[in-house]
């Protein structure tokens, strides 16, 4: 029999561990409150949860967002015009337009508008101010950062 079709895991095998990044985990008040979020949705379900797979899901996610929570460091506030964590900026590249907000990894939702710190756009205008020009490697080009809010 070819190995493909011999399966290679139990039915009650484990759910991998998420994993977590090394290093700060700068959160916006926005992001802590995603994280209470999810610790609370997931601390109810356990209450409930008769399924044994499914438990062990959920105490997978809740050790993931427990670490997430207690390694969280509220950023203050941006302020100034240059470009910081928690900026909402405005850039043109490549003859197009786009506004986003800069935010922790675990709140980053492109689809609307919020990208993680930890993106290559992100890090190439972070100190950036209203009209400059960052030179970034492609595929990003050419940044002009045409504006930058709180």
């Amino acid at each position: 029999m070819s190995r493909a079709f011999v399966k290679e895991s139990s039915e009650s095998a484990r759910p991998p561990e998420r994993m977590v990044d090394d290093g700060p985990n700068p959160v916006t008040p926005e992001g802590m409150a995603q994280i209470d979020g999810h610790v609370a949705r997931i601390e109810a379900a356990l209450k409930t949860e008769t399924n044994v797979l499914l438990r062990e899901t959920l105490e997978r996610d809740l050790r993931y967002w427990t670490v997430r929570k207690a390694s969280a460091e509220l950023a203050p506030p941006p302020s100034g015009d240059t470009v910081a964590f928690g900026s909402k900026i405005t850039i043109e590249r490549k003859g197009r337009q786009q506004t986003f907000r800069i935010v922790g990894v675990d709140e980053a939702d492109p689809a609307k508008g919020l990208i993680s710190i930890r993106a290559p756009l992100a890090a190439a205008v972070i100190g950036a101010g209203v009209g400059d020009i960052v030179e970034a490697a492609e595929p990003l080009g050419e940044i002009t950062v045409t504006s930058v809010d709180l």
